[in-house]
């Protein structure tokens, strides 16, 4: 039987960057990592295989982050995790043992069971498989009218996406705005007319009856009866935690199946981690288990649970998930960090909110300025920042990256107003007009007017 000091099931972000930091915080250990794919894809780079890349193979994280690290890897699958032995049993390479274990299976894609005509042939969920997506990209090529059902960050990419191939796409959301979790509304409605504009048939407040067909889709019935011609199916609902094995092996798991890890990743037994998709999320601000599975996030857990599998030499507590995305529809570029104004007013934070718009160079009249909106959310009282949203060109996905850290040091409106950054005129906005300092300092400024107000009154 092969034995391992650590051993990591999962070869995605989280399984990657686990093994990897382990190997730089202990040096000379034995570090085996088990994945059940022969290629790992970029999860995030998934919809672009279809409309940018046009290439599967440009789409692979390639194994020589592991082969640097003098990682071994075994490609099989997982079947049965043996806690009282330590041994993790696979399918065609029978046990490996381990000293210590880490968890970092993922997600899976939601399945809209309820749906009738789910299961036809070309309705496709998102899975993160080269020779699954293999399908699809074959099957695009002669399809002419696509659906897709979802209109999260993977549902709004993959239309914008297959809409370039020239197809006529048609979006569903049941909710009465895209990417409504993570932006207001005046930031979905600018995301919506940028789809309508390239093309894409957006239909928000809708709800799917059943999936038409034989054998193979035809078209989709809403609710009310009308019916959206479709070859193609994209279900981009969303997924949900693969902790299988974890409940399997009698760890710890929540009412969604993620594995309930403490600060430090630890599971319920003190010689397993879990990372990534499959281990339990907590918002950040309210400790609330929250359903936000993230690369970035699983970024962050992977180094945590790679410096202290053997001992806690990370002292760094595992705060929550700020829920940091960004994307880019139709040439523009949204990002977004912590609480909206809709979430933070519905977990009954005092707030206070700031806004300014400029040019992401200065002057504007440069080539390639785009315009930058962007807004801020505070706690009234504290000042501290809640969250933040902002669109324009490509230099707002770094922008947020600030606020995110700002976030996580808990940061107040004065101090970003104050905050110093490095600006030119050929790749950032104005340094009178930086939209973290002009957000914060009118989000101030509005404040102090409310406040005159209470004394006046």
């Amino acid at each position: 039987m092969k034995k391992t000091d650590l051993l990591v099931i999962g070869g995605s972000a989280g399984g990657i960057l686990t093994a990897t930091m382990a190997r730089k915080a202990y040096g000379d250990i034995d570090i085996t990592l088990i994945r059940d794919t022969e290629t790992v894809m970029v999860p995030c780079g998934i919809p672009y295989i279809y409309g940018t890349l046009r290439d599967l193979k440009k789409n692979i994280i390639p194994d020589a982050m592991l082969h640097n690290a003098d990682i071994g890897l075994v490609i099989d699958r997982a079947l049965e995790i043996d806690r009282e032995k330590k041994t993790v049993k696979t399918k065609n390479n029978g046990a490996i043992g381990y000293k210590k274990l880490v968890i970092a299976t993922g997600s899976l894609p939601i399945i809209p069971t309820f749906i009738p005509g789910h299961d036809l042939d070309n309705v496709f969920p998102i899975l993160k498989d080269e020779e699954h997506l293999s399908v699809i990209f074959n099957k695009l090529e002669t399809a002419e009218n696509v659906a897709v059902i979802g209109g999260g960050f993977i549902g709004v990419e993959f239309a914008e996406q297959i809409k370039m191939l020239g197809k006529n796409v048609t979006l569903i959301e049941m909710a009465d705005s895209c990417l409504w979790q993570a932006f207001d509304k005046e930031y979905t409605d600018d995301i919506e007319s940028l789809l309508k504009e390239s093309g894409i048939n957006v239909m928000t407040s809708t709800r799917v009856n059943k999936i038409l067909g034989e054998n193979t889709v035809e078209a989709i019935e809403l609710e009310g009866g009308k019916t959206i011609p479709a070859d193609i199916v994209i279900l981009g609902l969303g997924v949900i935690p693969n902790g299988v094995l974890g409940k399997e092996c009698g760890l710890d798991t929540n009412a969604k199946g993620a594995i309930v890890v403490d600060q430090y990743m630890r599971t319920s037994d003190s010689d397993i981690f879990a990372v990534g998709d499959c281990a339990e999320k907590r918002c950040f601000f309210t400790g609330k288990d929250v359903p936000l599975l993230l690369a970035s996030t699983a970024a962050m857990e992977a180094k945590i649970a790679g410096s202290n599998a053997f001992h806690l030499r990370l002292i760094r507590a595992n705060k929550g998930t700020l829920s940091t995305f960004s994307t880019k529809i139709h040439g523009k570029t949204f990002a977004a960090a912590g609480l909206t104004e809709v979430r933070a007013k519905q977990e009954d934070f005092c707030i206070m909110v700031g806004e300014f718009k400029t040019m992401d160079r200065h002057p504007g009249t440069l080539p390639d300025a785009q315009e930058v909106n962007i807004k801020l959310i505070f706690s009234r009282c504290s000042g501290t920042i809640l969250g933040a949203q902002i669109s324009g060109g490509d230099s707002v996905a770094e922008i947020v990256n600030i606020l995110s850290l700002a976030i996580q040091k808990n940061a107040t409106a004065t101090e970003l107003n104050t905050f110093q950054a490095a600006t030119h005129p050929l790749v950032s906005p104005s340094p009178i007009a930086y939209p973290i300092n002009s957000a914060a300092m009118n989000a101030i400024a509005t404040n102090c007017s409310h406040l005159n107000e209470d004394l006046i009154i």
